[in-house]
């Protein structure tokens, strides 16, 4: 199966039912008052974690996922329908980063994790709504919000408590296959590994699981060879099995090679706990190069193994064991690198904020009054009439005065405007 990793998508949630507005017309009772109902929901857009998925490559032809949009309000107060919600199945360590604002929006990294990531929008309301003793026929409702839309940019990052690092063809495959019941491919040749292989290791009456990722080079930080393509995989691991060729030329390169590479990249891979698995102890020059290794770096632990046979690999798996238990979960997000995960507070909303774009052009924005511009129909001139006494209330006239704003200047509201004129509750 393709391994297909990181996926760009379009998403819109649906857009809220408009609502309606009517009138009762019953025999005995021709001005039976308002009707109109509300809108529906439009469907909201959710990724949710799917155990059973391993990829992305169902959504890899999927250039956009919408939403249906909400049902416009009926007669006699029903409501439209309110759509369903478009559930987006993802693998377990699936990351969503908004593209236009480069926050992640969702980090799918427990087996519940479900995550609204376009909020459909809210129905709007029938004209029965506004009924009241100064106005038994009101001829307005309220529009449905537009549902929320984004660029996004979904990755897998791999969830694994143990990596397997090291220099192409050191045995990494052959490692993981032995312990685990995964079949990753194996041959003596350079990346033999190109899509990052799992399997999970059974010790005594514990588990972990294990990733063998593709082998790296010289550079890989800098994107050589298969990356940061690799790295981003080993984020999340908390121990790293670090597997050294003995019977290689020059082992103690190779170590250094691997470690220059986490260090330098971001997210703190070179501050990971290690094991160093010296593999090929049966090559003739094995044992002088680990008496060699061992003289350089006498406090770095390191287990003799010939991982084709399975020899020496229990005191590796059981020390691996022993050390998941004191090692905690590293952050993902660090708060000073590019990579910032979204945290929402409560903040008091604004009614508006006022720009002087110069020229004798205004432009008020904040969610509040862009709401309400949304909600209102400017084909009717009661919701126009109501859209003015709400902006009234608000005191958008006093502020704009304040600001400097002056007749016959022009004030926009998104891609709605009018002339301001300096009299109370006018225009």
């Amino acid at each position: 199966m393709q391994f297909i990793d990181k996926v760009n998508l379009k998403l819109k949630a649906g857009n809220g039912g408009n609502g309606l507005v009517a009138f009762k017309h019953e025999k005995y009772n021709p001005l039976g008052g308002p009707s109109g109902g509300d809108g529906g929901n439009g469907g909201s857009i959710i990724f949710k974690v799917d155990t059973n998925k391993s990829t992305l490559l169902d959504l890899r032809f999927s250039k956009m996922i919408k939403a249906q949009d909400g049902e416009n309000g009926k007669p006699n107060n029903m409501y439209g329908a309110s759509r369903d919600d478009v559930i987006v199945k993802v693998p377990l360590g699936t990351i969503v980063k908004d593209i236009d604002t480069d926050e992640i929006v969702a980090d799918l990294n427990t087996l519940d994790s479900e995550e609204v990531i376009c909020q459909g929008g809210k129905g709007g309301k029938g004209n029965f709504h506004f009924k009241s003793s100064r106005n038994n026929a009101p001829e307005y409702a309220t529009l449905g919000t537009p549902g929320q839309e984004r660029n996004v940019l979904v990755e897998l990052k791999l969830l694994a408590d143990v990596g397997l690092v090291g220099l192409p063809s050191v045995g990494k495959s052959t490692l993981l296959s032995v312990v685990s019941n995964a079949r990753p491919e194996i041959a003596d040749y350079p990346f033999t590994t190109l899509k990052p292989q799992l399997g999970m290791v059974k010790v005594g009456d514990s588990s972990f699981v294990m990733a063998d990722l593709p082998g790296l080079i010289e550079g890989a930080s800098q994107g050589k060879g298969l990356g940061h393509e690799f790295l981003k995989h080993i984020e999340r691991c908390r121990l790293i099995i670090h597997v050294l060729d003995m019977g290689h030329e020059d082992p103690i390169r190779d170590y250094e090679v691997i470690n220059e590479e986490l260090k330098a990249y971001p997210g703190n891979l070179g501050d990971r706990p290690q094991i160093v698995v010296a593999n090929k102890m049966d090559m003739d020059n094995a044992e002088e190069n680990l008496r060699k290794f061992k003289e350089k770096y006498p406090d770095v632990e390191v287990f003799e193994c010939i991982t084709l046979i399975n020899e020496g690999l229990d005191p590796v798996l059981y020390r691996a064991k022993d050390l998941l238990k004191e090692i905690p979960q590293f952050p993902l997000y660090d708060p000073d690198k590019a990579d910032k995960k979204v945290v929402y507070t409560y903040e008091e909303e604004k009614l508006f904020e006022i720009f002087n774009e110069g020229n004798g052009i205004w432009r008020v924005e904040g969610d509040k009054v862009t709401r309400l511009f949304r909600n209102t129909d400017f084909k009717n001139d009661d919701s126009i009439m109501r859209f003015s006494r709400a902006l009234s209330r608000m005191k958008l006239d006093e502020a704009l005065r304040e600001k400097g704003c002056q007749n016959g200047d022009r004030v926009f509201i998104e891609d709605y405007s009018f002339d301001f004129v300096d009299e109370e509750d006018e225009y």
